[in-house]
């Protein structure tokens, strides 16, 4: 691994130590620490505390990063709880055997939540977050492609995962770490997601499932689930083959259920074998947690469950990492009860209006042509409309918005259509009316500034640029 070089690594002494402020220096104490070597002797807590405190001072606005899927905010009680569940560690069921039953009532409630046929048979865990999920539904899925290709006596080489070219950078991740061949199908202008369409040409008897996002990183719509399903089931009429879906939810899953709640895309149809969602992204809670629940104990092969038992109770796990915080947990099943069925709805919601109107306003701006309008999860894109301007480009409109303290990603769709590039905005809980107003100002501010540029800016170099 090449680490990406560090300004901080050059011979100005100055730039390799932390210097005090004399304020918060005390009697005794160093005025100076290393940076990158550990320091000789201790200092006080607060002296600590404070050197923390102001670096991470320097980042950005949470509440205005308009790029993150993942909270940025809960309320004064959640914070209490992190605080005095922070010890916790999740792996450790017989030690904190609440948490662990609490976490099962979490994901049994996802499992309602997600119409499982009964709820208290489907399996499911909390992981460190959605990319975690993703890894356990491909792992799950695999295997069970390979019991039924070796009951059939038939080789379990050369297994392939069929998802969209926009899918998110996890499932690359696990294509390349299981071993998996990935089989991207391209998006296009007129096929904007994975929708079915000529599926049959990536589908074969190697295949061990297909991928459908419910809130395309890129753009944030929706894969529709249930076209996704009637094309299997057409490849199963003709060729005998049962091929299985995994739902991404990491956004979608949570929204769905409130938004669009007539939506058929969980555990309603029968091809859905598994769901994953990210209870750090519209599940509300602090990063990171990751949840993924199977329809039924079939769905999840037995031989990838470990069992520890904890006061003559049997706890089955299934998971990639070991030690894990188990306060986010807690702040979840905190969230569940906090807001119920009711409070979710009236959340999202509002996330939803928000999206919806900004992207409406957006859409009116002549600079720009929507590619999304917020109707799905809220998160719309962008693009500069053809022939408006040859002086400036989104990447430098991402900058100008970035010097007011908003961060709005530009950058490339994925293969195929590369040549498109595209801003995307993620409203999020928290992101007000108010604050969509104050960054409507500002956007139309800056397109205002960049039009009446009377000649080109210079190129940003952020071509390849994309930030999930």
């Amino acid at each position: 691994m090449h680490p990406t070089p560090n300004p901080d690594h050059t011979h100005d002494r100055r730039t390799r130590t932390v210097e005090l402020n004399p304020v918060f220096s005390r009697p005794g104490e160093d005025t100076e620490l290393p940076k990158f070597s550990l320091p000789d002797g201790e200092s006080l807590p607060e002296t600590a505390y404070q050197i923390v405190h102001d670096e991470a001072m320097l980042d950005g606005n949470a509440r205005l990063n308009l790029a993150t899927f993942v909270g940025t905010w809960m309320d004064d009680q959640a914070g209490r709880l992190y605080a005095e569940a922070a010890d916790k560690n999740m792996v450790d069921k017989d030690e904190y055997p609440q948490t662990a039953a609490i976490e099962t009532r979490c994901w049994t409630m996802l499992a309602d939540l997600w119409n499982a046929p009964e709820p208290r048979d489907a399996v499911g865990t909390s992981t460190v977050g959605s990319s975690e999920a993703c890894m356990l539904g491909g792992l799950a899925l695999k295997r069970r492609w390979q019991h039924a290709r070796r009951a059939a006596g038939r080789s379990t080489e050369r297994p392939n995962l069929v998802l969209s070219s926009a899918v998110q950078v996890c499932w690359e991740k696990f294509c390349n770490y299981f071993e998996v061949e990935p089989r991207y199908v391209p998006i296009s202008e007129e096929h904007r997601v994975l929708d079915g369409h000529e599926l049959d040409r990536y589908v074969d008897e190697n295949t061990i499932g297909v991928v459908a996002i419910m809130g395309v990183t890129y753009t944030g719509m929706y894969e529709p689930v249930a076209r996704i399903a009637e094309a299997l089931d057409e490849i199963e009429e003709r060729t005998g083959l049962d091929v299985r879906i995994h739902v991404d939810g990491a956004s979608g899953a949570m929204i769905a259920p409130f938004v669009q709640p007539e939506l058929a895309w969980d555990f309603r149809i029968e091809r859905v074998a598994s769901i994953n969602t990210s209870g750090h992204k519209y599940g509300l809670v602090y990063p990171g947690l990751g949840w993924v629940v199977w329809r039924d104990r079939e769905a999840l092969p037995e031989d990838l469950v470990f069992r520890v038992s904890y006061l003559g109770g049997d706890m089955p796990t299934f998971a990639l990492n070991f030690s894990r915080p188990g306060a986010q947990v807690l702040l979840q099943y905190y969230l569940f009860l906090r807001l119920g069925e009711e409070g979710f709805t009236r959340v999202q919601r509002t996330s939803h209006d928000v999206a919806t109107y900004l992207a409406g306003q957006i859409g009116e701006i002549p600079a720009f042509e929507l590619w999304n309008d917020g109707t799905d999860i809220p998160v719309f894109a962008w693009r500069l409309r053809e022939g408006h301007t040859e002086n400036w480009d989104l990447h430098h409109l991402s900058d100008r918005l970035r010097a007011r303290g908003w961060l709005v990603p530009a950058y490339p769709m994925p293969a195929d259509l590369t040549e498109i590039t595209v801003q995307r905005v993620v409203v999020r809980n928290g992101f007000s009316r108010n604050l969509a107003e104050a960054f409507l100002q500002d956007l139309r501010h800056e397109v205002a500034y960049l039009d009446a540029l009377t000649g080109p800016m210079p190129s940003t170099g952020d071509g390849a640029a994309f930030h999930h």
